[in-house]
């Protein structure tokens, strides 16, 4: 095991942060750390020389009714989960410490990439997420920021912020880590009861059988609504907020006639949980 140095504030950082040959990544997360996410430090030891990983509940992307309070927060552990992982600081800044002078007046507009599915269904989400991202970016000025690939639209959004806006880093995407029985790693699981745990596996088990009817968007779709309409009459149900087809790059519906990188997504709520799962495919391949 390394040992990985617990910093709270900017000054902190810059001091112990090392910015020497080989490079620096960061992980940015909001905690309660699982094995996906010691995934995104392993690639990022990958990466580069030095790894820091950011610990951080932003309160911008939580709407009025969301769950930002419940949001499980386990520093000790995650410091423990770094530190086996081999990442060289923990940035666990506060509230006051990432915004000052209160919530930002400036925020991004993160553009039509966010107007379709988890971002019609949550607007605050994007926003702060892209506002925070600018902001962690700028503390830490990472050669490579490494992302999952399992909240697929918000990696498509930081990409395209990166390429937009000329940050001088390079963005690294990291495929899903799942339970053996194919649920999507989460620190949002923890809410789950045990048959609600049953209930959230219809999400994962929808995307795999899509995956089954790659020919065309349509039998994909029609794949996957087939055991999300039996996931409906669960109990507890599972409740689909959104089930597309996307464009990779813009997160645009596709056409019933499009061939290419597309992802498939699926949200859903299982009791009081929202639960999100992706998965790159190719359409007529």
């Amino acid at each position: 095991m390394s040992r990985c140095v617990l910093v709270r504030s900017r000054a902190e950082l810059a001091e112990v942060v090392d910015r020497g040959s080989g490079g620096l990544a960061l992980v940015m997360t909001m905690g309660s750390l699982h094995a996906g996410h010691a995934a995104l430090i392993r690639a990022a030891r990958r990466e580069a020389a030095t790894v820091v990983v950011s610990v951080f509940v932003n309160p911008l992307q939580f709407g009025a009714a969301e769950d930002f309070d419940r949001y499980p927060r386990e520093l000790d552990a995650d410091l423990a989960l770094c530190a086996a992982e081999g990442a060289d600081v923990v940035f666990a800044p506060t509230s006051a410490e990432v915004y000052p002078n209160g919530g930002p007046v400036v925020r991004l507009d993160p553009g039509p990439i966010a107007a379709t599915h988890e971002g019609a269904l949550r607007p605050d989400l994007f926003p702060g997420i892209l506002t925070v991202v600018t902001k962690f970016f700028h503390l830490v000025a990472p050669d490579v920021a490494v992302f999952g690939e399992k909240d697929a639209q918000q990696l498509a959004l930081v990409r395209r912020m990166v390429a937009d806006l000329d940050f001088p880093l390079r963005i690294v995407g990291v495929p899903t880590v799942r339970e053996p029985d194919g649920l999507a790693m989460s620190s949002r699981n923890a809410y789950l009861s045990p048959a609600e745990r049953v209930t959230a596996l219809s999400l994962s088990r929808a995307l795999f059988a899509a995956r089954e009817h790659l020919d065309t968007a349509k039998d994909a779709l029609a794949a996957a609504e087939e055991v999300l309409d039996a996931a409906s009459r669960l109990d507890p149900p599972l409740l689909v907020k959104s089930l597309t087809v996307v464009d990779a790059d813009t997160f645009a519906a596709v056409p019933d006639d499009f061939r290419g990188d597309a992802v498939l997504g699926v949200i859903a709520r299982v009791g009081g949980t929202h639960l999100v799962d992706h998965l790159p495919v190719v359409i007529g391949g």
